[in-house]
């Protein structure tokens, strides 16, 4: 003969287990969909991330030729850039531009002495 408190017992630890598969499976499909999200969101971030270094790749000056050399016609612009990394031609027309009372039209640059550059100091006109 069973135990009608053992059969209580069971009955009761069953009823447990059954809630708790319930609220497992709750968490696991929440877990599936966040993970799912992730997986959308890593594929964007690497077609963003791959759109950006082509745009980065197109938007890089290329190098001319000047007598049969590969030369960059115009140096990247970046920030961190020194002055003195410049080639001298731009130097000099940085000199020039610092020298001027005011404006400076492209005559008045070219008519500059080929002296070297000063030093390089902050020039309103060259930072924008």
């Amino acid at each position: 003969m069973l135990d009608p408190e053992l059969l209580e017992r069971i009955t009761a630890r069953r009823a447990e287990l059954d809630e708790r598969e319930e609220l497992l499976a709750k968490e696991l499909a929440e877990v599936r969909v966040e993970r799912d999200e992730l997986a959308v969101a890593e594929r964007v971030f690497e077609r963003v991330s791959e759109q950006l270094a082509d745009e980065r790749a197109s938007a890089a000056p290329t190098p001319g030729q000047v007598g049969g050399r590969a030369v960059m016609l115009i140096p990247h612009r970046t920030s961190d850039v020194e002055e003195t990394t410049l080639p001298p031609d731009y130097q000099r027309i940085l000199a020039a531009v610092r020298q001027a009372a005011g404006p400076v039209m492209a005559r008045q640059v070219g008519d500059a002495p080929l002296t070297p550059p000063a030093p390089p100091t902050s020039c309103a006109p060259c930072s924008s």
